[in-house]
């Protein structure tokens, strides 16, 4: 084809679609739908779960019919989980807090018996206009995030959770969670409760278990970063440590303490979750207790 011919074809498409345009105040044409969309959606709702129930605590991994279904069978605590996306030092992804919480999560779910896992609130407050944020930093404002936090808990109390249970990785998040808690439980009057857990936010008390019983002293370089941070991100994620590039450099090592060998920085990294998650799931159950107590 030559571009003059591909030309004339061109602009006699031009013309014909022109030709096609509704005249003034016309109603306008059908849009066309593609063909998977062309049927009336169907209501599943109510269908029975045609495919074994996936094993899983985490609500975006779960299909509709699983959520449902395991709302029926007593699952109705949810966990809203926030971390943050900041500045950790040379060898940690910006990420670190979602990483900790995506072992964190797993473990205090299933500790729980009867919950499931929103999806993590990846982004921290903060002051999104403030100079020399650090690069990769991606902050709410103090607004926003309490309005994520209650739209996310009105969302699941909506379908059916009772119980809403809010546990912060990073310091800065822990106000603006406990009064959005505070705000809701005023506004729902018992038909429905909004825990704030403090307890979770322990990472004095890890460091103390780190020492006393993993028997590891760290020597602080001054990076926001630190060995059980490192173990716990391990035992989900060793990208997010960057494992393979440190090894290459000689550098797989943190406040003096190795990260070599792995397998048993994974194992460390496993008692920590199950130290955090024993404290937290006795927090929780506390908190519940609680409420049961005044109702």
């Amino acid at each position: 084809m030559t571009v003059r011919l591909a030309l004339c074809l061109l602009l006699g498409s031009v013309v014909t679609v022109s030709a096609q345009t509704p005249a003034a105040g016309a109603p306008p044409a059908p849009s066309r739908t593609a063909s998977v969309n062309s049927q009336p959606r169907r209501d599943v709702a109510n269908m029975p779960r045609p495919i074994d129930l996936h094993d899983s605590v985490w609500i975006e991994q779960l299909t509709m019919l699983e959520v449902r279904d395991l709302l029926k069978a007593g699952k109705t605590t949810a966990l809203i989980l926030t971390g943050g996306i900041e500045e950790n030092g040379p060898y940690l992804t910006t990420g670190k807090h979602n990483n900790v919480l995506k072992a964190q999560g797993e473990s205090i779910a299933r500790a729980l018996g009867n919950a499931l896992v929103a999806p993590i609130v990846t982004l921290e407050p903060g002051n999104p206009d403030r100079p020399g944020l650090s690069p990769g930093t991606v902050v709410l404002s103090q607004a926003t995030f309490r309005a994520v936090l209650s739209d996310m808990a009105r969302s699941l109390r909506s379908q059916g959770f009772t119980d809403i249970v809010m546990l912060g990785d990073s310091g800065g998040n822990l106000k603006g969670m406990q009064e959005v808690a505070a705000t809701l439980n005023a506004d729902w009057q018992g038909q429905g409760r909004v825990h704030f857990i403090p307890e979770y936010y322990n990472y004095a008390d890890v460091e103390h278990f780190e020492e006393t019983e993993l028997g590891i002293k760290e020597q602080l370089e001054g990076f926001h970063d630190d060995y059980y941070i490192s173990a716990i991100i391990a035992t989900v994620d060793t990208e997010a440590i960057r494992m393979r590039e440190r090894r290459k450099a000689g550098n797989f090592v943190i406040n003096g303490v190795s990260l070599d060998p792995i397998e048993k920085t994974v194992a460390n990294g496993l008692r920590m979750v199950q130290f955090r998650t024993a404290v937290t799931v006795a927090a929780i159950r506390k908190s519940m207790a609680a409420v049961g107590t005044r109702q």
